[in-house]
């Protein structure tokens, strides 16, 4: 997994290698310095050299600015290479979302993607900027001030031959017991998003409701969640710091006793033990620096592992069977179709459906609430794949189109409406990128937004904030639409998409459909009758199977359901 990781790297391989290369250059002269700084002491000191002791302090103060100056540059070399890995990251967890279904999507909640995609990659990034450094450091200077340790004294390096693996174990004691609260403290966090999340989005249903205190209560029980996984990761990862430390100075009081005894008996310079002190520091304090680099990257593998869940994630949709074709007239058919949103699902949500569309007609469908009309219409782009039949645009199955291209000649108004941050005229062009204000202007005459676009502020350079709040949901509908049409799309599938505007509206914008765009395929998903009565044929929808097709008039006549569903709407008309 690692390897996965830092293969996103390679962009920004040379910063890596530099940083490298500056800290072990760093380290170098940092070691040096303790050696000048035995000869001072047993040369110019005990001899009264004063300029021998001048000349070894200049040689050590320009060992240190040399180190200083490595130093500096290892740093920065280390930020930019973990910045540079968490964008790369970034790029490619958020490149590889774009790619998923709504199956593929409903595998992860929103906010533990958001999560995965924010704090991960940042647990990452951090490990890498801050640890490079430390985790280079501390190998070369352990090695190192070891073997100048043996050559100042064997007889004392023998120490480390005990301190080094009671250091060993205690971190892979404390490792073991905090690597799985890592996961759990990621997983907490994805709770307080989702929560957050969900509030933010619902604040006007929270409100209405008067549900202020309970979803108070609510974030209290999952930010108290992950405060008590958080508690509990890092005061296990805080014990690192006082146990390395009680080996260290244990350490270091064996050495002053041991090396006290031997200079007692003439068999050990005084220089020389402090020498040997700074170089046992060195060590000690790299052994400290590894065990902090350790817990760091025990929490990124943490983060890199929810990560890789993402981008192992294969999509459920792609172009495998696809042929370099596109869509030409819009000629829609469903052959014995059946539907299910998971495979292992007791019931279909579609069952054996199966109707025909000529190009250029307009289809409506009706049914009760629950019987699936929007996922009728979502698997002719394929938003989702058929559990059993075919679906074919053109005579050709859906799968044998690029999904680009099939989904770049069907333009969908979905039942939930979505804008997006931006101005008015930036929403219209997701429909076509390069529209001229003389096409916006005809598509927001179609849809109707011409009765309403003069009264906004700045027309179409108003601002529409985040999810289109500063528009009410009938002028939200009718914009959708305009974008849609823009589009010029071979198919144009209305989901509900009018439901939030008054009748005679509605008539406008059928009759602007029927005169600019007739060689469209138009499928209308409706509650009201009076949105498909004008249709070439309806399409009745009832628990996923279809109950009948045919015009307004014959099935006034012949179908119980849509008979129901019309004197239904003429009784609540009257009253």
């Amino acid at each position: 997994m690692l390897r996965r990781i830092f293969s996103y790297m390679r962009p920004y391989r040379k910063y890596a290698v530099m940083a490298v290369v500056c800290v072990v250059l760093e380290t170098m002269f940092e070691l040096i310095i303790p050696l000048i700084m035995a000869d001072i002491i047993d040369i110019g000191v005990q001899y009264g050299d004063r300029s021998y002791i001048f000349q070894q302090g200049a040689l050590m103060l320009f060992c240190a600015l040399l180190s200083l100056v490595f130093g500096v540059g290892g740093s920065r070399f280390s930020a930019v290479c973990g910045q540079g890995l968490g964008a790369e990251l970034r790029k490619a967890e958020y490149r590889k979302v774009q790619e998923f279904s709504f199956a593929n999507t409903d595998h992860f909640r929103t906010s533990s993607l958001i999560t995965r995609l924010t704090s991960d990659v940042t647990t990452i990034q951090n490990s890498v900027s801050t640890g490079l450094r430390p985790a280079c450091r501390a190998p070369v200077m352990m090695i190192t001030a070891i073997i100048v340790s043996f050559f100042i004294n064997a007889r004392l390096a023998l120490v480390f031959l005990v301190a080094a693996p009671l250091l060993g174990v205690l971190l892979f004691l404390i490792i073991r017991k905090v690597r799985p609260l890592y996961s759990k403290m990621q997983g907490a966090i994805d709770l307080v998003n989702r929560i957050i999340q969900e509030n933010l989005t619902a604040i006007r249903v929270v409100k209405a409701y008067v549900r202020r205190d309970y979803e108070i209560a609510k974030f209290e029980e999952g930010n108290l969640t992950l405060r008590n996984h958080s508690e509990r990761a890092f005061r296990l990862a805080a014990l690192n710091m006082p146990a390395m430390q009680l080996v260290m100075y244990a350490t270091i009081l064996c050495i002053l006793w041991f090396g006290g005894q031997m200079i007692r008996v003439g068999s050990m310079e005084v220089g020389e033990l402090t020498g040997f002190l700074s170089y046992v520091l060195q060590v000690l304090n790299s052994l400290m620096m590894i065990s902090n680099v350790f817990l760091m990257f025990t929490r990124s593998l943490a983060s890199g592992r929810r990560i890789m869940e993402v981008m192992d994630e294969k999509p459920d949709l792609n172009d495998d069977e696809a042929k370099d074709v596109s869509v030409e007239r819009g000629e829609i058919s469903f052959d014995h179709v059946s539907f299910q949103y998971q495979k292992d699902a007791e019931e279909k949500v579609l069952s054996d459906i199966s109707f025909h569309i000529d190009p250029g007609q307009t289809v409506g469908i009706i049914g009760p609430t629950g019987s699936a009309k929007s996922t009728l219409v979502q698997l002719i782009p394929r938003l989702y794949d058929v559990t059993e039949g075919t679906v074919r645009v053109d005579g050709r199955p859906v799968k044998e189109y690029p999904l680009r291209h099939l989904r770049d000649a069907i333009a969908m108004v979905l039942q939930k409406n979505t804008l997006f941050s931006g101005t008015v005229r930036d929403n219209l062009r997701w429909g076509k990128e390069d529209a001229t204000q003389e096409e916006i202007e005809e598509a927001c005459r179609i849809a109707c937004v011409d009765e309403f676009i003069d009264r906004l502020e700045n027309g179409y350079d108003t601002d529409l904030g985040q999810g289109g709040v500063n528009v009410s949901g009938g002028q939200k509908q009718r914009l959708c639409i305009a974008r849609a049409i823009l589009k010029k799309p071979k198919v144009l599938i209305l989901d509900d998409s009018t439901s939030a505007v008054d009748t005679a509206t509605e008539a406008k914008i059928r009759q602007g459909l029927a005169e600019c765009l007739p060689g469209t395929t138009k499928i209308i998903i409706a509650q009201r009758i009076s949105s498909v009565a004008h249709a070439d044929q309806i399409i009745i929808l009832d628990d996923g199977k279809i109950d009948a097709i045919g015009t307004h008039e014959t099935l006034l006549k012949t179908n119980a359901i849509y008979q129901d569903i019309y004197h239904s709407q003429r009784e609540g008309a009257g009253l």
